[in-house]
């Protein structure tokens, strides 16, 4: 992590850096002492934390503060300051955390604890990744990823299981390998057809009130009246 400690008095940006540093999660600071010069060190290095002090010459913390909430990727805001009448107005400014002169490596610590913990639970979940479907080939078993299936159908007794440039063929009915889909990704349209949801590419609506649904690898799969309601309630169509 790198934080950026912005305050016009050297000893405390000194004491401050000092006291970062000392956090086991910190691996780098680095200092500014304007508004100026804050934005610089922000458009150069890109800091996960700021720490503000409020009264910076000629200048307002708060002002910078403000810039801020126009960035889309601001840094985690904490003020550091000898003024404690602030406060109120630094949380309008987005600032995530307010600590005081002179500082204290415990508060110091606790303050980066919790940036630590919002950056931990801001990172996207790590999606599992979906068993493989083993496909019967004449003369040996394929595993195909679900989320590389375009559309599984069915003619007679036998099974078409496509991807996006080939159909795999195997015996079996649509019930049994409907159970072995995960439900997330794939909708049954008709009593042979069950499709990837995160590959269509168009609804059109068909004869009688039914619909046609186009896939981006150009394959047209018809959704039969009696799955109608139930497909538009799931790809969310009013």
């Amino acid at each position: 992590m790198h934080v950026l400690i912005v305050d016009d008095e050297p000893l405390a940006r000194e004491e401050l850096s000092y006291l970062v540093l000392c956090h086991p999660q910190i691996t780098s600071t680095a200092e500014a002492e304007s508004v100026e010069e804050a934005m610089e060190e922000m458009m150069d290095q890109k800091p996960d934390i700021l720490f503000l002090d409020i009264h910076l010459t000629d200048e307002s913390g708060l002002d910078l503060a403000e810039k801020l909430t126009h960035l889309k990727k601001a840094p985690y805001l904490i003020f550091a300051t000898a003024y404690d009448q602030y406060a109120f107005k630094a949380f309008q400014v987005n600032a995530k955390d307010y600590i005081l002169k002179p500082f204290e490596e415990e508060k110091v610590h606790q303050a980066i604890d919790k940036a630590l913990k919002t950056f931990s639970k801001e990172q996207p979940k790590t999606q599992a990744k979906l068993e493989a479907l083993p496909i019967q080939g004449e003369d040996r078993i394929y595993l195909i990823a679900p989320e590389d299936i375009y559309l599984v159908s069915v003619e007679g007794r036998e099974l078409q299981i496509a991807v996006k440039d080939h159909v795999y063929r195997m015996s079996g009915t649509l019930n049994k390998i409907e159970q072995k889909l995960p439900s997330e990704l794939f909708l049954k349209t008709h009593r042979s057809f069950i499709l990837n949801r995160t590959k269509i590419q168009e609804i059109q609506p068909w004869f009688n009130h039914t619909l046609q649904v186009i896939l981006e690898n150009g394959s047209r799969v018809p959704v039969s009246r009696s799955y109608v309601k139930s497909f538009k309630d799931q790809v969310g169509l009013d």
